[in-house]
């Protein structure tokens, strides 16, 4: 077993997130991992990324607050433990369009 506390858990800083803090659980920088990684993000009040697509899958599962997901096709608001995801190349820019903070979690593959 491996384990990460939240009090160790390494910070990230991807590129196009703004007012947000990344952590990572597991996987990468956090410990070792044979498929995927395991992130958070705590967004702020009116936090967002751009909407932008990348090449892996990614899962986001609200942990607390309410989490604006926009896509192509539309925007969709994601609840406590309400999840979704995202297909590779489909572009998707998260939001935080209320007052109170958000905390979801991201599951990614590992690069190959």
């Amino acid at each position: 077993m491996h384990l990460t506390r939240i009090d160790e858990a390494p910070a990230y800083h991807p590129p196009e997130h703004f007012d947000m803090r990344c952590l990572m659980l597991q996987g990468r920088d956090a410990g070792p991992s044979d498929t995927l990684w395991l992130g958070m993000s705590q967004i702020l009040p009116g936090g967002h990324t751009s909407l932008s697509a990348s090449p892996s899958e990614k899962f986001y599962v609200v942990i607390e607050g309410q989490l604006t997901v926009e896509t192509p096709e539309g925007e969709t608001i994601l609840r406590p433990m309400d999840s979704c995801r995202i297909a590779p190349g489909e572009a998707r820019a998260l939001k935080n369009k209320t007052n109170r903070p958000v905390i979801a979690l991201l599951a990614m593959p590992l690069p190959k």
